[in-house]
């Protein structure tokens, strides 16, 4: 592995962690699409930035940048409060106009100046290694490493210092403001962190993978966990392998880093999306199932607890309850077997009764229904349910 392919995955996993950490709390507080504002409007701010110095390297273009990428925040917020428009029509809003007269400026004032509008959107990590900071002529490594390892420093002690606070208004806004914390100073402290950290990792990776960076791996995690101290580390997690993952996978394939990068990230996402255990898509159309089959066996037991044992002989046929409830020849197969086996009811001859455990769980059930109080049916279903589904 020769100096710049290490220097390239050490940037990618400092900026995949650094972007992580607030992602997790923007996904939480359903802002994720403010990500995206931010990191396409802050186009505006180097750009100004620029007009103002005349000098690419200046650190007057970050600060501009964070100013703009704050400001976007500020105006999403004041245009939603109208009540006009909904949050994520006053982002479409806004984002759109400052990144647009960003990119006028580019092409009326700096045609001749090195601001690509591809690199801005798409970034490429390969050249970060050759842009290197220099003191006294001796070389200290890649800027993107000290910039980004500055950032991801600032970002893990504020998560120390204010982590109660941070997790206090992220679920609790009002219980927050009611113990003394200010959510509205937690809030645009995370905003401007935010925007800290799209403005140093926009050089380096572009406007797009920032936006995955930071929102994917939080909402991969998210469907994993309930947990914010997992959320926290499963995010990281995923930042990091997709970052790594994605790098070789653009070596194998001679593709575009951050590309790959992004294409790892959502093989991530939709691999849990299918197959979390609680969340997941399968998990969902199995508890779906489940359901089903859960309240056609409620509704065979209760017909069979309101039949007179002696003289309903001919409604406790198998095949006529299969009429009754016009089920297919699988569903009334299902829902016989899955009665037997939790030992709900038993056949005598081509007969079907309760068992005493069945008759119980019906009556249960009926109070459940016609009382609704003291008891929930999970409850039930779990004292006498031993096969769910």
């Amino acid at each position: 592995m020769t100096q710049p392919q290490l220097e390239i995955q050490l940037i990618a996993a400092i900026v995949s962690v650094a972007c992580a950490i607030p992602g997790v709390f923007l996904v939480l507080r359903k802002m994720a699409l403010i990500s995206d504002a931010i990191s396409h409007s802050i186009l505006l701010g180097i750009v100004l930035g620029f007009f103002i110095t005349q000098d690419l390297n200046s650190p007057i273009l970050i600060l501009l940048a964070c100013l703009v990428g704050v400001l976007t925040v500020v105006m999403v917020e004041l245009i939603q409060k109208t009540k006009l428009v909904k949050e994520d029509t006053a982002i479409g809003l806004v984002f759109p106009a400052l990144f647009s007269i960003g990119i006028i400026l580019i092409s009326l004032k700096a045609n001749d100046i090195h601001l690509d509008v591809d690199s801005v959107l798409l970034g490429e990590l390969a050249f970060a290694p050759f842009d290197r900071l220099f003191i006294n002529g001796k070389d200290f490594g890649p800027k993107a490493l000290w910039i980004m390892g500055s950032i991801l420093i600032f970002t893990l002690t504020l998560l120390l210092l204010f982590y109660k606070e941070l997790k206090l208004s992220t679920f609790d806004a009002g219980l927050s403001a009611a113990l003394g914390f200010s959510p509205v100073l937690i809030h645009y402290s995370l905003m401007t962190v935010s925007s800290v950290t799209v403005v140093g990792a926009f050089d380096s990776v572009g406007a797009i993978l920032v936006v995955a960076l930071m929102i994917v791996p939080a909402a991969t995690a998210y469907l994993l966990t309930h947990k914010l101290k997992s959320m926290l580390m499963l995010s990281v997690f995923f930042g990091l392998f997709s970052s790594i993952g994605g790098y070789w996978v653009a070596n194998l394939l001679d593709a575009s880093i951050a590309g790959s990068m992004a294409t790892m990230l959502g093989v991530i996402f939709f691999t849990v999306y299918l197959f979390a255990p609680k969340k997941g898509l399968l998990a969902n159309l199995f508890k779906e199932k489940r359901q089903k089959s859960e309240v056609q066996l409620l509704a065979f037991l209760l017909h069979l607890h309101s039949l007179n044992e002696d003289n309903d002989l001919e409604e406790r046929c198998v095949n006529h309850l299969y009429m009754h409830f016009r089920w297919t020849k699988s569903e009334a197969d299902n829902i016989l077997s899955l009665a037997k086996e939790n030992s709900l009811v038993y056949l005598d001859g081509d007969c079907i009764y309760l068992t005493e455990k069945g008759n119980d769980f019906s009556e249960r059930t009926i109070q459940f229904i016609t009382s609704n109080r003291g008891e929930k049916i999970e409850g039930i279903k779990e004292d006498y349910l031993l096969f769910r589904g």
